[in-house]
């Protein structure tokens, strides 16, 4: 039977439709299915991948297409072009050198470029099936996986440009690896900033690479300032040490101080699901032992793993004009990504795939988004389902409802997981009163009605709490109820006779216990919170005010930026009271039973502290660190334990949003979705084909196509 080998090289890219540089990669389609994807070369138009594959053929008759996109980590991936290669034109046994024009179907007169490769048909090889799904294997994870971080200190800066009229200036740094963005906090008024901000990045490529740095000064009201600008060539740095680096601004004034950390990847795989390390004991038990409490002092970065089957969903939207969808699922956790192959034409797609994650906080959220694929342009959106780690229950296969991107109503489908997570709760539990990893990927803040009536609403219910109290605690100064009244002035007057500072986090201790005895006898409080807010949140639109998306204000709305800054730093304000007010009742409340067992521990070693140790000295303690903290370590990042314990206490908002409950049928049926999922798939021979059977290649077929 005659086969064919295929080898692709390189490709160079025009510039007449775009600038600068692209992250380019390369599909190849047969038949409307995606058999290969390459990896992805950054920062070039001239990308050389030099990478092979292999393909079954059921004939000649459908020819290959070669599609060309632009990396975007939002899924917001670029149409550079495309060509077909006619396959009935190759010779057997013959290698054939290619070049291919890319063209854009709606601008046919447009240059994109071409691409180089060779191909050869060739006849079957035995075992082929079995060679190829593993080459399709590494490519899918070379193009998604990361090979280490690159941990970035921005420490301070010195002798900046003046840029304002009053000879100081607004700093803040913009960073740039690839795809990833970061940006610092604002510095007001000074040429010498202090900001002590840390990110991590992901380095994709063994040689490392160039971080572009910026300093921009913000102005309100009109465009920012540029300040200067400087790289960080990261192939010169060693790994696994910290480089204090000094850097010169770029046409600008001043320098720039960071500690830049190049440490190995995490573990972070994409498999299989007859591949899965947590089903073998012996792989299991060493995970196991790795975040035992005997290691709680051991990198203390690596709290745990989670371990995510993405089975199958069911009941989708159909996205296209056909009925149908071409769904496939990201799965990410803080600034971790990875997705699945993409099922065309299908609304009950099956994946059967097994992401793993390291956990670097136990308290991140995992966030499972299904799209549609589109022909060359950017995925729809089809559902969300956002899990806490903390909530998941290992091994439990369950159906979760997907919801709209606002988490606040359900859209149509669900989604089929299997979850495990393992982790050492030491390690856990010092890294809740560190700063959480912050993403680089956010959404800008604007300004929206319905946004600031939804936080103002979430500012009254908890200002209403705090006047009811008063109101309660006057009622005794009144003597409304005598009883009442006669137990409080005696337990005023014991307290106030035997006070001991210890005894402040004692009886938060005891407020979280007597919660803690209410929710286990079922007179959970909890529930009323969440429904009230889920009506709030009800009436939130999924598309912004219409003021915001008309293009044809934005001149009117350039006079308004200083009012717009305004509000938007109040609805901010409004946010931040709100969800921590939210967060210091959910403490309690034992919203997050993790955290209110810290919680608990905590106290428990103030009260033992307090009652041991006399309160000046324990005042004494706290200022001589605080005084000689800098002198000890002139490079530490500024924080507060007790704010960044709140962070990781979801407010009622997260609640609501992480209630992605299993599929309950007499609630869910309006959403089209199966009342009796099956049984999990039991183990065969065809187990053993399925990542061939991804591709959509039959399994009587003839011919072979090797790519390289």
């Amino acid at each position: 039977e005659p086969s064919a080998c295929w080898e692709s090289r390189n490709g160079k890219e025009k510039t007449s439709r775009r600038k600068g540089s692209s992250d380019p990669y390369v599909k190849f389609k047969i038949a409307g299915k995606e058999v290969f994807r390459s990896r992805t070369v950054h920062k070039n138009l001239n990308p050389v991948w030099e990478e092979k594959t292999s393909l079954l053929l059921d004939g000649l008759r459908d020819a290959l297409y070669v599609k060309v996109f632009d990396y975007d980590f939002g899924l917001q991936d670029d149409f550079m072009g495309s060509a077909y290669l006619y396959l009935e034109s190759l010779e057997h046994n013959r290698t054939l050198d290619v070049t291919l024009d890319l063209k854009d179907p709606h601008y046919p007169d447009h240059d994109l470029g071409t691409i180089e490769m060779s191909v050869t048909l060739t006849p079957k090889e035995k075992d082929f099936r079995e060679t190829q799904s593993l080459r399709l294997s590494e490519v899918h994870q070379k193009a998604q996986l990361w090979r280490g971080i690159v941990s970035v200190s921005l420490i301070e800066g010195r002798g900046l440009k003046p840029m304002d009229a009053n000879g100081l200036s607004d700093p803040y740094v913009k960073f740039r690896l690839g795809h990833q963005k970061y940006r610092s906090k604002t510095m007001y008024k000074t040429l010498n900033p202090q900001w002590r901000e840390q990110f991590d990045f992901h380095l994709y490529e063994d040689h490392g690479g160039f971080v572009d740095i910026t300093v921009w000064d913000k102005d309100a009201g009109k465009k920012d300032d540029f300040m200067g600008r400087c790289q960080v060539d990261l192939s010169i740095l060693s790994k696994e040490h910290t480089h204090k680096l000094e850097l010169p601004l770029e046409e600008g004034e001043g320098m720039l101080m960071l500690l830049v950390t190049l440490t190995a990847s995490t573990a972070v795989s994409i498999s299989d699901l007859s591949v899965n390390i947590l089903d073998d004991p012996h792989e299991r038990q060493q995970i196991f032992n790795r975040y035992s409490l005997l290691k709680s002092l051991h990198n203390l970065k690596d709290v745990g793993m989670v371990q995510v089957k993405v089975i199958r969903a069911e009941g989708l939207m159909a996205a296209d004009v056909t009925g149908k969808s071409d769904p496939f699922c990201v799965v990410e956790l803080s600034n971790d990504r990875l997705q699945t192959h993409t099922v065309y034409k299908n609304l009950n797609p099956e994946w059967n795939k097994v992401f793993t994650f390291n956990v670097k906080d136990i308290h991140s959220v995992l966030e499972v988004t299904v799209y549609d694929e589109d022909r060359d342009r950017s995925a729809d959106f089809l559902g969300k389902v956002v899990i806490p780690l903390l909530n998941i229950q290992n091994g439990e296969r369950k159906a979760y409802v997907l919801k709209s991107k606002e988490l606040t109503r359900p859209t149509k489908g669900v989604i089929f997981l299997e979850m495990d997570v393992i982790f050492n709760a030491a390690k856990a539990g010092l890294r809740t009163f560190v700063p959480s990893e912050q993403k680089y990927i956010e959404e800008e803040p604007r300004v929206s009605k319905q946004m600031l009536l939804q936080n103002f609403t979430r500012v009254r219910r908890c200002l209403v709490f705090l006047v009811s109290t008063g109101y309660y605690i006057n009622s005794c100064f009144e003597w409304e109820s005598p009883q009442r009244s006669t137990c409080a002035f005696l337990l005023f007057v014991v307290v106030v006779w035997n006070f001991e500072l210890y005894m402040v986090p004692l009886a938060l201790v005891l407020l979280l216990v007597w919660n803690y005895v209410l929710i286990a006898s079922g007179k959970d409080t909890r529930q009323g919170d969440v429904v009230t807010l889920e009506d709030i949140l009800q009436g939130e639109d999924e598309e912004c005010d219409k003021d915001d998306k008309d293009p044809e204000k934005k001149s009117f709305m350039h006079k308004l930026y200083a009012i717009q800054d305004v509000c938007t730093s109040v609805q901010s304000a409004l946010d931040d009271v709100a969800s921590y007010a939210e967060r210091i009742k959910n403490t309690f409340n034992w919203t997050v039973p993790f955290l209110s067992w810290l919680a608990i521990v905590a106290l428990c070693g103030a009260t033992l502290l307090a009652y041991f140790v006399p309160l000046r000295y324990i005042v004494l303690a706290w200022g001589v660190n605080k005084f000689t903290k800098k002198l000890r370590d002139p490079y530490t990042i500024d924080n507060n334990e007790l704010l960044d314990f709140l962070s990781r206490v979801p407010s009622d908002v997260q609640v609501v949003g992480a209630l992605s409950s299993p599929f309950n049928t007499a609630r869910d049926l309006s959403l089209g979705a199966s009342p009796h999922p099956p049984p999990p798939p039991a183990f065969s021979l065809r187990s053993l084909v399925a990542p061939a059977v991804e591709t959509g290649l039959g399994a009587d077929t003839g011919r072979t196509l090797v790519f390289k």
